[in-house]
């Protein structure tokens, strides 16, 4: 009797994990590449999640997503943390190697500088100031990123000051902190433009940020995707912005994630995004 490869499992870990959308385009790759494997989302309770990571290997899984609020207890489960994981904090893939270790990693920067370079290619990250509105761990992804990709100078405002303080003092002087009331002040001649926050996602509160110092010339991100066209990108788009919506960083931060479950690179593009956007 010939016996059958063992069929790869790869899958999202988070709690709840029920609106994922990860499942849905690590399918559509599968089909398209026509690979074999299957991706499932799995909600774990924060008090079973160091079991159920030791246990997820033996039952066939080569590796997972992990979303919130598991992405900063994945650094002291894991026993391989990758540099840029440590330095944001938080990991949002997980590799199960043939070695039995656990190889925590986060790919959260490369989606969002992946989703500007393709969605704003006159986009010079080096031309000037960016101004990052938020600081929790999407904020750290995305500062982290910004710097490796030679932003000169980093505007950080949080409702919260001390989240941004403790971001500046993790991430380095290249950032200035501005209180929540003069958000609109950081606006002012910065060529980036991102909006980390969940401010304007659907059932939270309304982006109030006033956007009167934005210039025409400015790229502007925001890490909400539904609505796919928040007010804010709106606004940035009526004022001559370029604007970038948030779907693309899920997309592009799956992609080397995927690549390691099922060994093939896949592509970002329009039928990926209008597979994930059903």
């Amino acid at each position: 009797m010939t016996e059958l490869p063992r069929i790869p499992l790869a899958g999202v870990i988070g709690s709840p994990v029920a609106h994922s959308r990860s499942p849905m385009l690590h399918e559509h790759w599968l089909r398209r590449y026509g690979l074999a494997g299957h991706y499932v989302p799995m909600d774990i309770a924060h008090a079973d999640l160091a079991e159920a990571i030791r246990l997820l290997p033996r039952l066939g899984f080569v590796g997972v997503n992990v979303t919130i609020p598991h992405k900063e207890l994945m650094l002291s489960l894991a026993d391989l943390v990758t540099d840029r994981a440590a330095l944001i904090g938080a990991a949002n893939t997980l590799i199960f190697r043939q070695d039995g270790k656990i190889h925590a990693d986060n790919t959260d920067g490369y989606g969002f500088i992946e989703n500007l370079r393709q969605n704003a290619p006159h986009w010079v990250p080096s031309s000037g100031p960016a101004a990052v509105i938020g600081a929790g761990g999407a904020a750290r992804a995305v500062v982290a990123s910004l710097i490796e990709a030679g932003v000169p100078e980093i505007r950080l405002t949080n409702r919260s000051r001390s989240r941004a303080d403790a971001l500046r003092s993790d991430l380095g002087n290249k950032i200035t902190v501005y209180e929540w009331v003069q958000a609109g002040n950081i606006l002012e001649d910065a060529v980036t433009v991102v909006n980390t926050t969940s401010l304007g996602m659907v059932g939270k509160p309304e982006f109030r940020v006033p956007l009167d110092g934005l210039s025409p010339n400015a790229v502007v991100n925001d890490l909400v995707y539904t609505p796919l066209e928040t007010g804010f990108l709106r606004q940035a788009a009526a004022m001559g912005c370029t604007t970038v919506d948030g779907l693309g960083m899920l997309l592009h931060q799956a992609a080397p994630a995927f690549e390691r479950f099922f060994g093939v690179r896949p592509v970002v593009d329009e039928e990926l995004r209008q597979a994930v956007l059903g």
